[in-house]
């Protein structure tokens, strides 16, 4: 093939005139024998254009991943293309000389040839790469190392996730090429240029790559191993250039020596997981203690470093102790390098300088020390008698007690799972931690809260011990002169009110300056984990904090605007940020019961929302609505109102990403005063478009469910008071329904906005049915289609809500007469049995209901244990209640109905089956979104009207009865009258608890404009 002409074919597909043309014959002749290798040697001419190379290089690697293997032919169907074997062989006996050759840009794409055909062809017919990566190896001139390294890397990558027993020739290719690599590693070592260190990650990735899940011990003796690890901690021990320190912290990640390192760690900590198994250990052990003493210590002691920082900085002190940043998430373990190849003349030493600038090693020899002492026999001990020879020690300076008492905390929890150590642990914190709350020195102040905060869960034998180390943290709180002193402090006290039910009445009466010091606190190092400890007080102390309630929001919402302005980006701001947003949301949820005090509070967090809505700082929407929510969940002011029209004018400005997330606050606007949102047409208005938004976007189908459930519970709970709006709705999830919906939950919900309105009015929905149906192209009946659609899918129908307005709107059916639709008698044999299956389902959630609130009473009073063997719910029925459910009771019995009236759950001898049937995870989050149907004194209930509709058709039609029941097995019989027996249960359990009530209930019918004009058309036409 004319390797011309097809370079020509390729520049114009990068030109937008021709590329069309060009495509198309690059379509027609990539088929014909000798294309594949013209393609290669067109990207390896150096004389044509790189942008040419590349479209080249690109199309041939498309070609080879797609059409490279040989495929079978579908039954019927032609045989599929594949690259026809001649040129397969002219692509394997080139392709590692391209790599090798190429520029950089084309090495990339042809490394990924290199690996789909190694995927297919090796070993079987591709044996000689092995020969072209080793011929380049051993080649002096180093132009050739990179793509013969990349070629390599390909191979075993291939086999990386292969099994022992499947890696046959891969450990055949490495015994020719592992001391080659091996080889070369060494020799680059003391070379430190970009194109060397470029070469020795190259390597260390291939090493990765051959030992991340296997460790073939055939090709890696220990000899070997040992080698190779002394190359990755020479490489992880070195420093870099010094240039490199110019370049900003951020950007360094991206540089040569720093991947270099990075994947030096990922080896090291790959080797450090296996640390459990006794081929790794027998590395370790004769050295294990050396490391903690020698290597671990120093480094978990109080350094010069941080001397300088605590001094000239503490609040960057603060952010690098307790901040979350992490540059790379693997090699926080990068102490591990100590831990195995550190061995200098067969003396441990440690290196503590190497990632000071970059990535701190003190977490890693935390979780090095914590792993050794747990896992390994006799650390624990030599550790901790090591410690107290510091802790004693007359000559121990304050640096190295920091060391030792660091260390204690690191192991806290296996100390307190140790019998010989828990039983002394007040004598610990008494002799040791507690004198150094007087230390001149303030990170040995710090650094004795630090230990609490880990021994917070002792289980104190002297109660005075707790309330000293109690007043020692608050005292060091509250007065305390270094900062980071005090967030020690702050933490500490977190985690004894945590674990210590005692320290409440300690800490009780200076709670009021507790929490003024740490808003101060919170103010000043913008610490994210202060703002948890705020939450916890929060939660605790809700009563006695009343009083400051306000001056604490305000004080929030001041330090939080704060944070925003000197925000940079940066992800520990964001998550300070988060945490102010979610203690002003906890001080709402606490104090929800107190109106005064949330009125006061409003204007403050008003200007919270506000201000993320309108300035559109969306990584905070979420935590924006969900004050909203709280500041509507009881009652909506005026100033509330406005809110929703801003939280339209979002949703419009962001699209619908946030919609999810409004829910909660939409349902309240809806539930929690339905009169004035009934009084103004713009607020059903927007909540209708937002539904429409969604539905006719391409939200995805959990937003859609969330719409179609707004409509839902609109509908529900202004019933009788938005005729006008139901033909929009009842249209809107038609027309969705007419589009592809791959879930069943979202059918089914759209389905429930139509059943809605069923219930809503049946003339009202079939008469919208019928107006569909004029304008429709289709000849089905819209009426017919969507009842038919309802029964099949009654099986989809879950959850208490949901089984229950579709039993509802069964019966709205089953009651209409002259009006009936067709497709009901066409489906009559039908409703009956799907009723019986609503109802078995209904009677599996309410049983799971009523489970979940004695499950909740039980956690509630889990600490009287008499108490609770003691007392049951029949305890607590009246007598005159209880006379009820005896008579109920002696009626199921001679029925042969299995339901237990005193509660709501069956015998032992039913559990099972129920076990069977009953799926825990049914319900979904939607179900909490209620509506009238769902309160708890609702006076619908469907097991009544299922039965009183059922015997009025009995008495007044009974063709239409024997119609609907003419067709029962014998089992849907004795289901039937099972569900029958229950309604009456139910109907007397009502009637009981009326009685047993004062009165009654009076809803007053609140009167709300019956015409809605929204923006000049009408929501209805």
């Amino acid at each position: 093939m004319d390797t011309r002409k097809l370079t020509d074919v390729l520049r114009a597909t990068i030109d937008p005139n021709n590329r069309q043309q060009a495509e198309e014959q690059l379509s027609q002749i990539h088929k014909i024998i000798g294309f594949a290798p013209s393609l290669l040697q067109v990207v390896m001419l150096t004389d044509v254009d790189m942008p040419v190379r590349q479209a080249g290089v690109i199309y041939l690697k498309n070609l080879v991943t797609q059409h490279w293997a040989d495929k079978e032919a579908e039954p019927g169907q032609p045989l599929p293309f594949s690259v026809h074997e001649q040129d397969r062989a002219m692509i394997r006996d080139a392709i590692v000389d391209a790599v090798v050759h190429a520029p950089d840009l084309i090495k990339v794409q042809l490394s990924v040839c290199v690996s789909n055909i190694v995927k297919h062809d090796f070993p079987g017919r591709w044996t000689q790469i092995v020969d072209k990566i080793s011929i380049y190896l051993q080649n002096p001139d180093a132009a050739g190392w990179t793509g013969a390294l990349m070629c390599l890397y390909q191979l075993v990558k291939n086999f990386e996730y292969k099994k022992p027993e499947e890696r046959g020739p891969l450990n055949e290719a490495m015994n020719l090429l592992f001391p080659m690599i091996y080889q070369l590693c060494v020799r680059l070592l003391p070379d430190q240029s970009e194109q060397s260190v470029l070469l020795q990650k190259q390597l260390l990735k291939i090493f990765f790559a051959l030992t991340q899940y296997v460790l073939p011990l055939d090709l890696i003796s220990r000899e070997v191993f040992s080698q190779w690890m002394e190359v990755v901690r020479a490489v992880a021990d070195r420093p870099v250039p010094e240039q490199t320190n110019t370049v900003d912290e951020e950007d360094r990640v991206d540089l040569p020596w720093w991947k270099c390192k990075k994947w030096a760690l990922h080896i090291l900590y790959r080797m450090f997981e296996s640390v459990s198994h006794a081929f790794s250990w027998k590395f370790l052990k004769p050295h294990m203690f050396a490391i903690v003493q020698d290597v671990l210590f120093p480094i978990l002691s109080y350094s010069a470093a941080d001397e300088e920082l605590w001094n000239t900085d503490p609040y960057e002190y603060i952010r690098v102790k307790f901040g979350r940043k992490n540059f790379f998430y693997n090699i926080i373990f990068a102490v591990i390098l100590f831990v195995v190849f550190s061995q200098v003349n067969d003396r441990w030493v440690g290196h503590t300088y190497i990632f000071e600038d970059f990535v701190s090693p003190v977490t890693a020899a935390q979780t090095l020390l914590h792993s050794c002492c747990k896992k390994r026999k006799d650390m624990l001990q030599k550790t901790m008698h090591f410690v107290m020879q510091v802790l004693t020690s007359p000559n121990a300076d304050p640096r190295q007690k920091d060391g030792a008492l660091h260390m204690v905390g690191a192991v806290a929890d296996v100390l307190l799972k140790k019998k010989v150590y828990k039983e002394q642990m007040d004598n610990m914190l008494c002799q040791y931690v507690f004198p150094e709350f007087g230390s001149p020195r303030g990170h040995m102040r710090a650094r004795a809260c630090w230990v609490l905060h880990y021994f917070s869960e002792i289980k104190f034998k002297q109660e005075a011990v707790l309330a000293e180390a109690v007043r020692l943290t608050t005292n060091a709180l509250l007065t305390d002169m270094d900062l980071p002193v005090k967030v020690e402090a702050a933490i500490a006290l977190q985690m004894l009110l945590n674990a210590q039910d005692k320290v409440q009445k300690y800490v009780e009466p200076q709670i009021k300056p507790i929490t003024l010091e740490l808003l101060k606190i919170i103010r000043e190092t913008e610490n994210d984990d202060l703002t948890s400890v705020m939450q916890k007080i929060v939660c605790t102390y809700t009563e006695q904090l009343m009083p400051i309630a306000v001056e604490m929001c305000q004080h929030l919402a001041k330090t939080f605007s704060q944070v925003l302005e000197t925000d940079e980006g940066s992800d520990e701001k964001a998550i300070t940020a988060m945490g102010l947003l979610n203690t002003i949301e906890t001080l709402l949820t606490v104090m929800e019961e107190q109106p005064e005090i949330i009125a006061q509070l409003q204007p403050t967090v008003l200007h919270v929302v506000g201000h993320i809505f309108s300035q559109s700082v969306m990584e905070f929407y979420e935590e924006a609505l969900s004050l909203v929510y709280d500041l509507t969940s009881k009652n909506i002011s005026p100033d509330m109102w406005q809110v929703l029209e801003m939280m339209y004018q979002v949703f419009q400005k962001d699209g619908f990403d946030y919609f999810t997330e409004m829910m909660p606050a939409l349902h309240n606007y809806v539930t929690v005063d339905t009169p004035q949102f009934l009084s103004n047409e713009n607020y059903i208005l927007a909540m209708f478009n937002m539904c429409k938004s969604v539905l006719t976007g391409d939200a995805g189908e959990d937003p859609e469910c969330h719409a179609a459930k707004l409509m839902e519970v609109i509908i529900l709970q202004c019933k009788g008071q938005i005729d006008q709006c139901i033909p929009s709705f009842v249209e809107l999830v038609l027309q969705r329904l007419t589009r592809e919906v791959k879930t069943s939950e979202l059918r089914t919900m759209c389905l429930q906005v139509v059943i809605a309105a069923l219930y809503y009015n049946p003339l009202l929905l079939f008469e919208t049915l019928e107006k569909l149906q004029m304008a429709a192209t289709h000849t089905e009946s819209i009426t017919s289609h969507f009842i038919k659609q309802w029964i099949h899918d009654t099986d989809c129908f879950l959850g208490l809500h949901d089984r229950k307005l579709c039993v509802l709107g069964l019966c709205t059916l089953l009651s209409t007469s002259t009006a009936r639709p067709m497709a009901v008698n066409e489906c009559a044999s039908q409703i009956i049995p799907s009723l019986i299956l609503l109802f078995d389902g209904l009677k599996r959630a309410y049983i799971a209901k009523a489970q979940e609130g004695e499950e909740e009473e039980e956690d509630e009073d889990d600490s009287d244990v008499d108490q609770e063997v003691l007392s049951s719910d029949e305890d607590e029925i009246d007598d005159t209640g209880a006379e009820y459910l005896e008579k109920l009771q002696e009626k199921v019995t001679k029925a042969g109905g299995p339901f237990n009236v005193a509660a709501y759950i069956q015998g032992e001898e039913d559990d099972d089956s129920d076990d069977e049937d009953y799926e825990p995870n049914e319900e979904t989050a939607l179900e909490g979104y209620t509506t009238p149907l769902d309160e708890e004194n609702c006076l619908v209930d469907e097991y009544v009207i299922f039965k009183e509709i059922l015997q009025n058709i009995q008495a007044n039609d009974p063709v239409w009865y024997q119609t609907l029941t003419g067709h029962l097995t014998t089992e849907q019989q004795k289901a039937l009258q099972e569900v029958i027996v229950l309604a009456d249960q139910r109907k007397a359990a009502a009637e009981s608890k009326r009685i047993e009530q004062s009165g009654g209930y009076v809803f007053n019918q609140q009167t709300v404009p019956t015409s809605f004009n929204f923006g000049g058309t009408p929501l209805g036409r």
